[in-house]
């Protein structure tokens, strides 16, 4: 077998940085091509990796006849850069074009509706092209295709999400997602067909590993309910519920992003601000303004105590750093045996210390180097279509991949009641 020239467009971003470092982890003979639109910060990134592997080079992806280039005869198109919404469509028309497999990490729903769209597209062109190939979406979609594969039937799937403090690696296209889920139409699947909701509107509280304790998560706007009724289209309700950590960080990003939604801030404005607030740079009168009304809905609904805010605000205001705690789960519900029956699977360990969920950088870069072996492995020609995880990934083959890049089997997952 030759050598193969794996694409990875945005390389220098936080993610996609640490998906190259730890798919390198893995070996073989391949050949990496790393592309930013900063290819300056990539230097430290090739000098790392093993010597003659990896070349850097500049690429703006808006550019078709640079982006054609840069895809050509690839073995695999890793796109790391966002957000998804802008980035997803140029890269994947490109590599239809050029007839190369596409796999991406993208996490938003415009993005991953797009991506369905072309799906015949793809099969005609012979195409593979794997959306979603994160945490979550991603590794989400897997522990859920695991749960589920234990009943007989599957009525609902809920999925929950934490991301932790991320001040210092958090760049605008996360900030510009986060916005975007924390307010704003949310499509979900319920009563067994699609709905439209409003994103952190309902709210439950669920027990999370990781030390995470009893949380209160949100309904947020994510791929996973869009995708899964394809494989589960008999489920009643498919759900996806997302929070931050400390609880206040909640009411900060919900704040922010009901002015963005009500046309109170621009979206360029809403993500200056976040960025000076999490880089201790203050912030515009306004964004506080916006800021304080979504503290006072966290004290609201219960999900944390004025103290608790006061303390925040206090901590946050002086730099403060809070301990780094991110947790994923899932839960199965249905009919096993003909008797109802719940399966789960939650991460178990989390924060410093940990390597899978050490960070959302550490959780979503670790999943997509573990889902690109597994595409890497298929036999050329064995498919051809875009597919989300639960459709493509075997689950053990996934926990085996994850293993390859260095993820102890122990963080991998754990049962919970």
């Amino acid at each position: 077998m030759g050598t193969k020239r794996i694409v990875f467009i945005g390389a220098a971003g936080e993610m996609c940085r640490l998906a190259i470092e730890r798919f390198a982890i893995a070996g073989g003979d391949w050949e990496l091509a790393l592309y930013d639109i900063r290819p300056e910060l990539l230097a430290s990134l090739v000098h790392q990796l093993p010597p003659g592997r990896a070349t850097a080079a500049r690429l703006d992806l808006f550019d078709r006849e640079q982006l054609d280039t840069a895809v050509q005869g690839a073995a695999l198109v890793v796109l790391g850069a966002g957000p998804y919404t802008r980035t997803a469509g140029p890269v994947m028309e490109a590599c239809l074009a050029a007839k190369v497999p596409y796999l991406d990490f993208g996490d938003d729903i415009e993005s991953t509706l797009h991506a369905m769209s072309l799906r015949e597209a793809a099969r005609e062109a012979g195409v593979p092209m794997y959306i979603g190939c994160g945490a979550s979406p991603g590794f989400t979609n897997i522990l859920a295709a695991d749960a589920a594969a234990e009943l007989d039937t599957v009525s609902d799937i809920d999925m929950y999400w934490v991301v932790g403090d991320e001040r210092g690696a958090v760049g605008r296209a996360v900030l510009d997602h986060m916005l975007r889920v924390a307010a704003g139409p949310c499509m979900t699947w319920e009563n067994g067909g699609p709905a439209l909701h409003q994103s952190w509107v309902e709210t439950r509280w669920t027990e999370m590993g990781g030390g995470l304790g009893l949380t209160m998560m949100h309904e947020t706007a994510h791929p996973e309910p869009v995708t899964l009724p394809r494989q589960y289209p008999d489920a009643k309700n498919i759900r996806c519920f997302g929070g931050l950590d400390p609880a206040p960080y909640n009411g900060v990003i919900r704040g922010v992003g009901l002015a963005v939604q009500k046309g109170r801030m621009s979206m360029k404005e809403a993500i200056d601000f976040l960025e000076a607030l999490m880089t201790n740079k203050g912030g515009s009168i306004k964004g506080f303004r916006h800021v304080f009304s979504g503290l006072r809905s966290v004290v609201r609904s219960g999900e944390a105590t004025w103290t608790q805010v006061v303390k925040f605000i206090a901590l946050a205001a002086v730099g403060h750093t809070f301990p780094h705690r991110t947790g994923l789960k899932v839960e199965v519900t249905g009919l096993r045996n003909g008797l109802p029956a719940v399966v789960s699977r939650r991460t178990p360990v989390t924060g410093p210390g940990t390597y899978f969920l050490a960070n959302m950088a550490a959780a979503t870069g670790t999943s997509c180097a573990a889902f690109m072996l597994v595409a890497l492995d298929e036999p050329h020609g064995t498919r051809a279509g875009v597919f989300a995880p639960e459709e493509w990934a075997d689950p053990e083959r996934v926990y085996q991949a994850l293993e390859r890049v260095g993820t102890p089997r122990e963080e991998i997952y754990e049962v919970s009641s």
